[in-house]
């Protein structure tokens, strides 16, 4: 008993951490709100069985958070999707938000709901975290403005990439008319061959029947 009651103990401690941190994470990312704003509406249920170890964790979206419990809610009989998956398969699917990673979780529920909850699953991670944090000590700025040194900088790029790329035009075009030039006189060359030909033949021909004739 008393290992059980020390494992429910240290479950619950560490939902309220993670839950914080869903907590956070929802004010400092906004396509992770836009993401869990359906399934908050709905006040859909995420049941997530999870092995090695083995817990059972119940999440209830609302329009206060992700709220984790051990227990299914009260006033509910069952979720609305349940995850089957190993701890690391979860930790996979957070952490690289991979579309595939995620589909490979066993999921159970209506698809619509299921599709919800894998679109959450691949907007949540660290990097958010890390990124919103960055944002909220610049003040929520975001990227500073180009320096007109910077902006200059960049126009004078700009400028040495069209005049190389006219260049190259220009070389390319006199390439083109060089070979236009050549096949032209291929051309001239193979008509000549051909009348010299023909004129040849023609000869040949009439000293053959004069020959004959005599």
């Amino acid at each position: 008993m008393k290992r059980s009651t020390l494992s429910n103990s240290l479950l619950n401690i560490i939902l309220v951490f993670i839950e914080s941190a869903l907590t956070l994470l929802l004010r400092l990312d906004p396509e992770l709100r836009k993401a869990a704003y359906p399934l908050a509406k709905q006040g859909t249920v995420v049941a997530l069985r999870l092995y090695l170890p083995h817990v059972e964790v119940f999440a209830t979206f609302s329009t206060k958070g992700v709220l984790l419990d051990a227990q299914l809610p009260i006033g509910r009989s069952e979720p609305d999707v349940v995850i089957n998956a190993y701890s690391i398969q979860v930790i996979n699917a957070i952490t690289t938000h991979d579309s595939e990673t995620t589909e490979k979780l066993q999921m159970r529920g209506e698809s619509v709901q299921v599709q919800l909850v894998k679109q959450f699953i691949m907007q949540l991670g660290l990097g958010s975290l890390i990124q919103g944090l960055i944002k909220k000590f610049k003040g929520g700025k975001g990227k500073s403005k180009p320096t007109e040194e910077e902006m200059a900088d960049k126009k004078n790029s700009y400028k040495l990439r069209i005049k190389e790329q006219q260049t190259q035009i220009t070389t390319l075009t006199i390439k083109n008319r060089e070979l236009e030039t050549t096949v032209k006189e291929l051309e001239s060359k193979q008509k000549l061959l051909v009348i010299v030909t023909i004129a040849a033949l023609v000869i040949m021909v009439a000293s053959l029947i004069a020959l004959l004739m005599n």
